[in-house]
């Protein structure tokens, strides 16, 4: 939902778009091909059926050159994270750090990834802020997303990459 609507504006400014899924059937697969398929018009859009946990697409996707990258994909679930944690680890980390080799290797301006509310975990304060504690995640989802901030962080110390976090709510 946030890609297709973020795809879309992108698209519509003139920016070229790489639109990369996997199709996994967590959500409803005819629902991702209806929001691909409202992307047609644009000659300005590409669409890769692949995974990124995969590093062999790797190359791929450094040859393509990207100015910037918007990491929004993600295995979603708190809750089917307790009793399914390896689709967390493959999607949630491994494809994160595949994405931010592409970053590092394609000098991007600006890598922008999704990461959630659920890092917060155990936190009583409320309302939340960016600047509260967030070392007790307290589902394999939440502590998934809170290892991609620290991945992310690493990286713009190291590689000079600019990124943003987004902790989005639900």
């Amino acid at each position: 939902f946030i890609g297709a609507a973020l795809a879309e504006r992108l698209l519509r400014r003139g920016d070229s778009v790489y639109g990369i899924d996997n199709l996994n059937d967590y959500y409803d697969v005819n629902l991702k091909h209806a929001r691909f398929a409202r992307f047609t018009p644009f000659t300005n859009f590409q669409f890769f059926a692949q995974d990124i946990a995969n590093r062999e697409l790797i190359p791929q996707l450094i040859a393509q050159r990207f100015d910037m990258i918007v990491n929004l994909a993600a295995q979603p679930g708190v809750r089917y994270s307790i009793e399914h944690p390896h689709p967390y680890a493959d999607t949630n980390i491994v494809e994160f750090l595949n994405m931010l080799e592409v970053a590092r290797h394609s000098r991007v301006r600006h890598f922008v990834f999704a990461s959630s509310s659920s890092v917060y975990g155990a936190n009583l304060k409320q309302p939340f802020s960016e600047q509260d504690n967030v070392d007790h995640p307290i589902s394999l989802y939440a502590a998934s997303k809170k290892a991609n901030e620290l991945f992310a962080h690493s990286y713009a110390h190291l590689y000079q990459i600019p990124c943003t976090g987004l902790r989005f709510f639900t």
